[in-house]
């Protein structure tokens, strides 16, 4: 099993885990292509490990055509999905699969030695 932590903002983590938002965007895509699991690290003010979810896929296309694809379930309006991608020729959408909500969120400062938050992700 191959892993990445992706930093999530809160109310997008709240979404994942609800059902409510199935993809998640990105401006690039892994380069390990053996990355089946996302570990969500969820931003300030939680500043946590909340839960994980498997990939179910990874979609890559232009913006116009992943908003058709993904946009009932992108858990984002179309102006802030527009903004993100904006002079951008290719977006990004990692299809959540079996989400798993810890019972106890995790300080990342104890998992990992001089923990920062990732921008983007890290592979873990």
């Amino acid at each position: 099993m191959k892993r990445v932590l992706l930093s999530i903002k809160p109310e997008y983590a709240d979404k994942i885990f609800s059902g409510e938002k199935k993809f998640e965007f990105r401006k690039i895509a892994f380069r390990n292509r053996d990355v089946d699991t996302v570990v969500v690290y969820c931003t300030m003010p939680v500043g946590k490990i909340i839960g994980e979810f498997t990939i179910k896929d990874i979609h890559k296309d232009s913006p116009e055509v992943i908003w058709k694809r993904t946009k009932k379930f992108s858990g984002i309006d179309r102006g802030f999905f527009n903004k993100y991608y904006n002079g951008r020729d290719l977006a990004v959408a990692i299809e959540v699969d079996n989400t798993l909500l810890y019972n106890e969120p995790i300080n990342p400062k104890d998992e990992f030695e001089n923990f920062t938050a990732p921008q983007s992700f890290m592979y873990i």
